[in-house]
């Protein structure tokens, strides 16, 4: 028994690690969450980016069709108070709606495509966003604080558009300005334009969000990817943002 505590604590970690690895600049921006959030936003921050894996397959999509529609079955579980993965002995005690976020993942699969434009980029995203927003109230204890639901539900289809710009490089400018100069680069100012820097978020999502865009407003596409951040640089954006 004791055993298998360790081995599924292992596994947990693995997946908390494996996505503070992706987001260095979290080392410092956690300082500023309270304590009693930060393994639970983590968790739930580590779960959507097993999501936005999924949607930013490079090659045959085969597999990650195959883990959108296990995670969807898991998902479903959650609701059912039954989990399998080791993000579930976090996330899934907490009282969200689960099986709505599970039937908004079909959108990832549409997200792999280029949009015709704007508007149908975000309409793509949008219901997943939404899904997103009410998962996120209950994990951040925020189930019945909502505050302005439409604009943190098009931030997060920003961040959402916005990493798979960064997988996809102009592959993800919708199809009207594709073959514009500087189109990657263009689609980022949309992108940013288009992100409301307040949408009443929790703290842990107001950090994430705003490490996110500094990342968007640093893109370079090509081969320079994104700009590096001084530590100094990123403390500040970190304390302001957690002050908002």
């Amino acid at each position: 028994m004791a055993a298998a505590a360790m081995s599924n604590s292992a596994a947990l970690d693995s997946f908390l690690d494996k996505w503070r690895s992706r987001w260095p600049e979290w080392r410092v921006a956690e300082a500023f969450v309270p304590p009693a959030q930060r393994e639970l936003a983590v968790a739930w921050f580590a779960l959507l980016q097993e999501f936005e894996d999924a949607m930013n397959i490079a090659g045959d999509p085969t597999p990650a069709d195959a883990k959108l529609g296990w995670w969807g079955e898991e998902l479903r579980d959650w609701s059912r108070r039954r989990s399998r993965h080791p993000l579930g002995r976090v996330l899934e005690p907490r009282h969200a709606p689960w099986f709505e976020l599970a039937e908004g993942l079909p959108a990832l699969v549409r997200l792999r495509e280029r949009p015709h434009d704007m508007m149908s980029a975000f309409a793509a995203v949008q219901p997943l966003a939404e899904a997103m927003v009410a998962v996120e109230d209950g994990v951040l204890d925020r189930a019945g604080k909502s505050e302005s639901p439409v604009l943190r539900a098009q931030a997060i289809a920003c961040q959402l558009l916005a990493s798979r710009l960064f997988a996809a490089g102009d592959g993800a400018v919708p199809q009207e300005a594709a073959e514009r100069p500087g189109a990657g680069q263009a689609w980022a100012q949309v992108l940013l334009a288009q992100w409301p820097p307040h949408a009443g978020e929790a703290t842990p999502r107001r950090l994430w969000a705003a490490l996110a865009r500094s990342r968007l407003q640093r893109f370079e596409p090509g081969a320079q990817g994104v700009r590096p951040l001084s530590n100094l640089r990123l403390l500040w954006l970190a304390w302001r943002t957690a002050r908002a």
